[in-house]
């Protein structure tokens, strides 16, 4: 990963004016899909990345809701690539919602990362950087908002918070079945 991608902040005016030609530069396309030779095989082979390229990172700024999508179908590719597409509805709603929420709650940007681990386990996080705490709150049954941290409790392996110097790391695990 090269530091422009971590340190959004460094961008040259260069990388400014592709983004404006090719699209956000907060969330670079897919790598190429190289065709696998297989002797007269339609169906895609899935051979396992090793542990470096199975990784996604996307940076988004303050109050990009519409990132968040893209970031859900990146998601998505990248399961499907590694192998491990039954994990994408899960990992797509919770991803969702913890990115909504840095976006949402803290009036800044977000920074999103994706890793599948050598034991087939999925590990989200979502860093914003506010060091207030995500918190529950009972919604109301007609209220549109206010299940997200309730989804992520009921629906993911393991969740957390964690504080940082710059803010707080939102994250959660899925294990592959």
């Amino acid at each position: 990963m090269d530091g422009q991608a971590r340190f959004p902040r460094q961008r040259s005016a260069s990388r400014r004016e592709q983004t404006d030609q090719q699209g956000p530069a907060h969330l670079p396309p897919h790598p190429p899909v190289r065709p696998q030779p297989h002797a007269q095989s339609a169906a895609p082979v899935h051979q396992p990345e090793c542990a470096l390229h199975r990784r996604l990172h996307a940076t988004l700024d303050a109050a990009d809701l519409p990132a968040v999508g893209a970031v859900r179908r990146r998601l998505r590719a990248a399961l499907d690539r590694w192998g491990v597409p039954e994990l994408a509805d899960t990992a797509e709603l919770l991803t969702s919602e913890l990115v909504t929420n840095a976006l949402v709650h803290t009036g800044k940007g977000a920074e999103f990362d994706a890793v599948l681990t050598a034991e087939q386990r999925l590990r989200v996080e979502v860093h914003d950087r506010t060091s207030r705490l995500p918190g529950r709150r009972p919604p109301s049954e007609s209220a549109t908002s206010g299940r997200g941290l309730l989804l992520v409790e009921a629906l993911a392996d393991d969740w957390g918070v964690q504080l940082r110097g710059d803010g707080k790391v939102t994250w959660f695990e899925l294990s592959v079945l």
